[in-house]
């Protein structure tokens, strides 16, 4: 066969072959057998291997390939927002109420360009991992996790193994961004535990776990499917509402899930909802509730967004499923910080879908509070709520059961313990093995020094067979002793020193949570990188200089002051230095404000909703002028700035006499020159 009439044979065998996918797979109505399909298939494979050619839609493409290296990131062309949460029906009618409000504002503000009256449209919440699909002159380009809603990690050999993922579209005026969500389906799952050599434990880790596996022949395996209902970035078209850009996706073959319900009455959502409850637990596939958004794009764009998420949608959440089981067991937990807690293990039970056998114990007086201290061996009632892990809500009935024997002695070490509040606490602080081990890893983690290909196991081997016993030892460490460790290596040994040496020009604030100062977080070690500006200031203030920032009460400042002036602390930082660690702060937007601007070195705290711009992006202005933008009000606090629905602070601001600015106008004349 010629090269032209091959390449026209393979163009058939691909639209032939996808419309009965899309039969398949998506409507769920086939017009041919498996065998009539694999016939067709291989047939495309033969053309393909002879010709050398793959088409850009070829359904060969949905095969899993070779293992990546890693995930590189991805800006999302338009950000992928978080929706706030309706926990009940009250929290629904308080956002309805909002939506009314907000609309009316806005036609009182603008009678030539009247809103309509709101009209509500009811999806269901799937229980899966966030897909968004970016598609240039019709073909799939790129696919991509959520991550922070700006950035996700590129996944687009995984994406194409998903049967219902179009690789390419009829839509050719534009890139386009498509938003949806990969899960997979109950009984699939099913059928694959049947013969998995390491059975899944429930869809939603199946699912995710797929989509972000280095290997998509994985991914492949666990043949996922999709649903899609958002265009998120869009070139070259408008939609007028919610009805028409559904219609765009069914036009190009995007999966789309068959339950969509528009509605004007609030009440009759209401109502839906609990018809949405009791169907739930027939769909093939995990919900988690159900998502409410206004139809008419104009409203949309017109409500616009808070800083986190959209004003004209809401995630309604089903109530937390709860059960009983019988607890089996409670084991005692050592962290790094020396504190010790309860887990509590239970007979295996499913709930929301996912198997259950370990709950939360906050502490002793959780244990004491629920009355569970004679409760081993009898029934007990779990929830679990938003995905978190379940907790142990009480006992079920008035059986006896036996002691939750409280230890006297660490299990880690075998010391003994204190108890320090609510908690229970090892003071072997350098000979407690698992303590030294948690606080090497965490000054290894993402948030902290980012010291790549690093794990808890590497540190525990570092432990065992290097005498690692704080985090300075890891700059000590050669080529010569990884190499001779089990499992290490030359590669690996000579990328552990690489990741060692780049984390040593990690800016001040990621130093700082890594040192895990006690009473800190990555908010207060930020807030304290940008107010010292050099790690030496920092370690020889004095305690009335730190609770005078915002943020730091005595407890704090104490922790603070304490921690520089333990000796073990101070050798240990100086050894890090000595060996190249830099610590140094990045240099702030504040360092060119003008000192005569009137926010300069004020202290200023954001709450409510604005609506000319987001708060993030207010307090970046604010900090661009020199203002120093806290989470909370206190009596250093010196102005607090009021958006709509504003809270607890301004409550907090007005009984402490702090001025308070509620006209937006005014907001902008004060951040004018830093649009």
């Amino acid at each position: 066969m010629a090269h032209t009439e091959a390449l026209e044979r393979m163009k058939g065998l691909v639209a032939e072959l996808n419309a009965h996918s899309h039969r398949y797979y998506t409507e769920d109505n086939p017009t041919i057998s498996d065998k009539e399909y694999d016939v067709l298939y291989d047939e495309l494979t033969g053309l393909e291997a002879v010709s050398g050619t793959v088409l850009p839609n070829s359904p060969t493409r949905r095969v899993g390939g070779d293992i990546l290296k890693g995930f590189e990131p991805h800006r999302h062309l338009s950000r992928l927002w978080s929706l706030d949460k309706a926990q009940n029906i009250e929290d629904l009618n308080a956002w309805v109420a909002r939506v009314n409000r907000l609309i009316t504002d806005y036609n009182a503000k603008n009678p030539d360009e009247l809103l309509p009256p709101p009209e509500f449209v009811l999806e269901l919440k799937f229980d899966g991992l966030s897909l968004n699909l970016t598609y240039g002159d019709g073909e799939l380009s790129q696919s991509a996790t959520r991550g922070n809603g700006e950035i996700g990690e590129g996944i687009l050999a995984q994406a194409r193994t998903i049967r219902t993922v179009p690789l390419t579209i009829g839509y050719t005026g534009g890139t386009i961004e498509v938003q949806g969500e990969g899960f997979m389906r109950l009984s699939v799952l099913e059928t694959y535990n049947t013969t998995a050599s390491e059975p899944l434990k429930n869809a939603r880790n199946g699912a995710a776990g797929a989509l972000r596996n280095l290997d998509p022949r994985v991914t492949a395996s666990r043949k996922l499917d999709a649903f899609f209902y958002n265009v998120g970035y869009a070139e070259g078209i408008e939609f007028e509402n919610h009805r028409q850009m559904i219609a765009f996706l069914r036009d190009n073959k995007f999966p789309v899930n068959p339950y969509t319900a528009y509605f004007s009455k609030i009440e009759d959502l209401i109502v839906e909802l609990d018809s949405i409850v009791e169907r739930r637990d027939s769909l093939d596939y995990l919900i988690d509730g159900a998502v409410i958004k206004l139809t008419d794009m104009r409203t949309r764009n017109a409500l616009g967004y808070t800083d986190k998420f959209p004003r004209w949608a809401v995630a309604f959440k089903f109530e937390a499923e709860e059960t009983t089981t019988v607890l089996e067991s409670v084991s005692w937990e050592l962290g790094r910080t020396g504190k010790v807690t309860p887990l509590a293990r239970v007979e295996a039970v499913e709930l929301s879908g996912v198997t259950v056998q370990n709950c939360t114990l906050n502490n002793v007086g959780d244990i004491e509070r629920k009355n569970l201290s004679h409760a081993l061996g009898t029934r007990v009632f779990i929830r679990r709520s938003n995905d978190v892990i379940p907790e142990i809500l009480g006992k079920a009935d008035d059986e006896e059961g036996s002691t939750i024997v409280v230890p006297i002695a660490c299990p880690g070490c075998g010391s003994p313990l204190e108890m320090r509040g609510a908690h229970l606490f090892c003071n072997n602080r350098l000979g407690c093995k698992p303590q030294i081990i948690g606080r090497i890893t965490h000054f290894a983690s993402r948030d902290c020094m980012d010291i790549e290909t690093f794990s808890g196991k590497t540190a525990e081997q570092l432990y065992d067979e290097l005498n690692v016993r704080e985090p300075a030892d890891l700059y000590s460490l050669s080529f010569d002793d990884l190499v001779k460790l089990q499992r290490f290596g030359e590669k690996k040994a000579t990328n552990l020193l690489a990741a060692l040496e780049k984390s040593k020009s990690r800016e001040l604030a990621q130093f700082l949570n890594a040192l895990g100062i006690p009473n800190t977080g990555k908010a207060t070690t930020k807030m304290l990188a940008e107010h010292f500006g050099d790690l030496d200031r920092l370690m020889v203030a004095e305690i009335d200089e730190l609770v005078g920032l915002s943020d730091v009460g005595g407890i704090v400042a104490e922790s603070i002051y304490s921690y520089f002036r333990d000796p073990l602390a101070l050798e240990s930082i100086a050894r890090m230095r000595e060996r190249g660690v830099k610590a140094e702060a990045v240099v702030s937007a504040a360092a060119s404000a003008d000192a005569n601007h009137p926010l300069y070195g004020k202290t200023v705290v954001l709450t409510g909703t604005l609506s000319v711009m987001t708060r993030d992006e207010a307090a970046q202005k604010l900090e661009a002028l020199g203002a120093k933008v806290s989470g909370s009000v206190s009596k250093k606090t010196d102005l607090v700035i009021a958006g709509e629905s504003a809270g607890s602070k301004l409550t907090k601001a007005r009984d402490l006499g702090v001025p308070v600015l509620e006209e937006e106008s005014e907001l902008l004349r004060l951040l004018g020159g830093t649009s």
